[in-house]
């Protein structure tokens, strides 16, 4: 079986169709994808934006996301199927698995010199992050105690000043 990779590919659709003919793309792309083993793993429309620059009597299109992962094969087919579609104003296909594992090695590195530098000043090292942190068991707050009075109940409230009962009328 061929090496799948990631691939990201965007296009702009002329805003003549709506959604229709963004949805009909879509399903184009997705026959395609899966037509060659692969598949799509994320769609993103961005919506309909104001191009940079005219094109074909353009001034805005709707954009569309996708992130495939597919073998190298599907780069041909994806061209060769778009570049006959009238309604398309551009498209581009790139591959984005090795700049992911560019940006994975450049983090391991970044991390390991942390971890030199503090045993260099004596610290301990730093703890992995967790990736799934259990949750803690919830913490229930069990109701006041009733608070019970020193003075007998038979007595009855003497006044701090004189000392003799308090009369309440």
């Amino acid at each position: 079986m061929p090496e799948t990779r990631q691939y990201e590919l965007v296009y702009v659709v002329a805003p003549d169709g709506g959604e229709d003919a963004v949805n009909a793309l879509h399903t184009e792309v997705e026959e395609i994808v899966t037509g060659v083993g692969g598949r799509i793993e994320k769609t993103d429309n961005w919506g309909s934006r104001r191009l940079a620059y005219e094109i074909g009597k353009h001034r805005e299109g709707t954009y569309v996301v996708e992130l495939i992962e597919a073998p190298g094969e599907v780069v041909n087919e994806l061209d060769r199927k778009l570049k006959v579609r009238d309604n398309l104003l551009r498209h581009l296909v790139v591959r984005v698995d090795e700049d992911l594992k560019k940006a994975q090695r450049a983090r391991g590195n970044r991390q390991s010199r942390q971890q030199r530098r503090r045993a260099a000043r004596g610290l301990p090292p730093t703890p992995a992050p967790q990736t799934d942190p259990t949750p803690e068991p919830a913490k229930t707050e069990a109701a006041p105690a009733p608070v019970v009075s020193e003075t007998p109940v038979s007595e009855e409230p003497k006044s701090a000043k004189t000392g003799e009962a308090e009369v309440t009328e």
